[in-house]
């Protein structure tokens, strides 16, 4: 799997009434457009201060309009503003933006124009994460910062060494001259490795620079690609998971889909959902038949037996059923696949006796003596 990262640039553009500077997001009037607002509003001097609330107001109604780009910035759902993460492309739910931003984009995308909110106290997080008592976490992004949690929490950082060596090739940087260059090298090496049915996997810092390599993807003639940003956000985990298909290509903000499996080939859980989803089954009868909830409708029971079979179409047998044959308890691979791979939902270990394992504890043993770490018979 082939992963990039694509860095900003950013540059000044000018029109005739306004300046937009790209880096810092801000918008200012020209003498042309200075001159105009006067004539509009009727004042002699428009950055008098008594006009500055017109200013003001004049200035964020051009920065949402100029600026924020919907499905970009925010998105509109349920007759609201939601602003997106741009880092994370993550939606964040009650957040606002402030100084009247939020109301002229209200206003700019004809929905129902809100008060606006007033910050009584702030906090940092850092301060925050201090009023704890204790404090502890796990994350794969903790040693470079290992100077920050000392200097501001008093915390040690320790790294846990991988059970087998990482056998990842990272790659020195690669730096372009231009940014029309990197993007032409990212799209040749996607172009590339998709030939070859490899998954390929781009990380972007913001869903800006997600939307500029699909469309130039687009250009070269790939289509069959999927682009995560806030209009998919709903189902962020499900495109994460199916990144290591044959031949698939996704791009997304380096932050999406954490805590989800992506698993060369395809994950099968997923590809069945999807599949009863194009057979017509709703979102409940989906979230009946991958749940252990027992039930006597005969509808949401055939659709957990479709899941069943859409399982081991995928390559995931059910092994084992609850005694009444309504629950899923064992799963596992076919030896084809791997010599013993065994899924449980329940515990097998309080079913052994003294000198009286469970059957699966007995395959494990017999299945780890027969097979060395590589998978040949010793």
């Amino acid at each position: 799997m082939i992963c990039y990262h694509s860095q900003p640039q950013f540059e000044e553009k000018k029109v005739t009434d306004f300046t937009i500077e790209e880096k810092d997001k801000q918008i200012a009037l020209t003498d042309e457009g200075v001159e105009k607002c006067e004539k509009y509003f009727g004042v002699e001097n428009f950055s008098d201060p008594e006009n500055m609330e017109i200013n003001h107001h004049v200035l964020q109604a051009l920065k949402a309009r100029n600026m924020m780009k919907r499905d970009v910035d925010y998105i509109v759902k349920d007759g609201e503003i939601v602003i997106v993460d741009e880092f994370t492309g993550r939606l964040m739910f009650g957040r606002r933006y402030s100084d009247g931003l939020h109301q002229a984009i209200e206003a700019k995308e004809n929905v129902l124009v809100r008060s606006e909110s007033k910050t009584l106290a702030t906090i940092t997080l850092q301060n925050y994460f201090r009023m704890y008592q204790k404090l502890a976490g796990m994350t794969g992004t903790a040693k470079t910062e290992e100077s920050e949690f000392r200097d501001i929490y008093n915390m040690d950082v320790v790294v846990i060494p991988t059970n087998k060596p990482v056998v990842g090739n990272d790659l020195q940087d690669a730096v372009y001259a231009t940014e029309k260059g990197k993007y032409k090298s990212i799209v040749d090496r996607v172009e590339e490795a998709h030939k070859k049915g490899q998954p390929v996997l781009v990380g972007t810092i913001s869903i800006e620079k997600s939307e500029l390599i699909a469309d130039a993807l687009k250009k070269r003639g790939i289509k069959d690609f999927n682009v995560l940003n806030a209009k998919q956000h709903e189902k962020e985990a499900q495109i994460i998971a199916e990144a290591g298909r044959l031949g698939a290509i996704t791009i997304a903000t380096n932050m999406a889909g954490r805590g989800t499996d992506i698993i060369l080939g395809g994950n099968p859980e997923f590809e069945a959902k999807k599949e009863m989803a194009a057979n017509g089954y709703d979102e409940d009868a989906i979230a009946f038949a991958t749940s252990f909830v027992q039930s006597d409708d005969e509808e949401l029971l055939k659709a957990r037996e479709e899941y069943r079979k859409l399982l081991e179409d995928k390559g995931l047998m059910l092994a084992g059923l609850s005694p009444d044959e309504k629950l899923v308890e064992i799963v596992e691979l076919p030896k084809n696949v791997h010599p013993w791979f065994v899924g449980v939902q329940f515990h097998p270990e309080f079913k052994s006796r003294p000198n009286r394992a469970h059957p699966l504890f007995r395959d494990f043993i017999r299945a780890s003596i027969e097979y060395s770490e590589f998978g040949e018979k010793i």
